[in-house]
């Protein structure tokens, strides 16, 4: 995940440009570097260190979910319709 990548990222999910910490934005950078980490344990089964560090994004994505759910539903609904989780 590079600085281009984060920088779009910022600007579709977030308030302002500035906007780095948001819910929002910080549930769409654990989604795309989740997205990243997948595709390198489907090629590198025994790197057993990055799979824990995997399990760890998705459990802190999925706190911010739950806070997210809890604090503005609409916005949480449609946050998980555009990254496309919880099929």
């Amino acid at each position: 995940m590079n600085l281009k990548n984060k920088q779009e990222i910022i600007e579709k999910f977030g308030a302002n440009a500035k906007d780095t910490g948001s819910a929002n934005v910080q549930i769409a950078m654990l989604t795309q570097k989740i997205t990243e980490l997948t595709e390198h344990m489907k090629s590198n089964k025994k790197d057993f260190a990055t799979k824990r560090g995997l399990l760890m994004m998705v459990g802190k994505r999925k706190r911010l979910l739950s806070f997210m759910k809890e604090k503005d539903l609409e916005g949480y609904r449609s946050l998980i319709k555009k990254l496309g989780i919880r099929g």
